[in-house]
This record gives structure tokens, sequence and C-alpha cells, in this order.
């Protein structure tokens, strides 16, 4: 199982340490890209795992509430969910509705838009430092121009 879950501002403070580039040692700098640009996507791809079993599991859980709100999900499953039986008659058609209202589904759909928030967020990490190295070679031509060389 993937866990060890980060929160969006851990990886936010994360890079803002990583995002400095020292000007004064621009070569080290570049060196410095390859490590850099792995551990961003071990997170990412960390992440990213989290997110798909979400999205996974959001499948299955409205699975259990469309069955819910039909009256037809087994005693045990509802037990175990600690839920009571749905005492409502509902119609099929307005089924979704209910699912989309409830607030456990809700909440799970927060949990995935979060999650995907911090996808977004390393993949500008990514693509920033696949283009650092240019970055960081334009500074070195600027410095030589400036001092003649």
């Amino acid at each position: 199982a993937v866990r060890n879950i980060m929160k969006l501002e851990e990886i936010s403070d994360l890079w803002e340490d990583d995002a400095k580039i020292d000007r004064t040692e621009l070569g080290n700098e570049a060196t410095k890209i390859p490590q850099l640009h792995n551990k961003y996507f071990k997170i990412f791809s960390k992440e990213r795992l989290i997110l798909k079993k979400l999205v996974e599991d959001r499948k299955q859980f409205k699975l259990l509430k469309f069955e819910y709100y039909m009256g037809t999900l087994d005693e045990e499953t509802l037990k175990e969910r600690n839920w009571e039986p749905n005492p409502r008659k509902i119609l099929r058609s307005d089924i979704d509705m209910y699912i989309d209202g409830d607030k456990e589904y809700i909440d799970l759909n927060l949990k995935i838009a979060y999650q995907q928030e911090k996808i977004d967020f390393l993949e500008s990490i990514i693509r920033s430092l696949n283009s650092r190295g240019y970055e960081i070679s334009s500074a070195i031509k600027w410095e030589q121009f400036k001092v003649g060389a």
C-alpha cells in the first residue's frame, strides 16, 4: 500500500528551498538538477498512485451508496459502515442526485481534488526543473559576456 501522504504545504516548503539558485555557484546548481528532478519525480509518482487509489475507491464507494439508496445494501455492510438502513423510497433516476449530495461522497471528492492539486503542483515543479538547465546555461553565458570572455 502506498502511504506516507505529504501535505501540499510540505511540498511547497520543500520547493521554496530547492527553487533557490545560488547565482555565485551556477556550475554547482547545474549539477544539482538531476538530483532535484529525481527527488520531485519520486514524490510525484507516490502522490499520483495515491490519487489513482482514491479514484478507484470512489468508484467502489459510489456503488455502495447506490445500493444504499436503492435499499439493496446487505445488513452486514450496513453494520460495517455504521449506516442506518435508508428509510426513503428513491426513484432510480434520482439516486445520482442523492449520491452527489451525500456528505461522505463529497468528502471523498474533496480528498481527490486536494490530491489532484498536489499532482498539478508537482508537475509544475518538474517542468521548472526541466527548464532550469537552460536558464543556468543562459546565466553562465551572460556572466561570460559581462566579463568579456
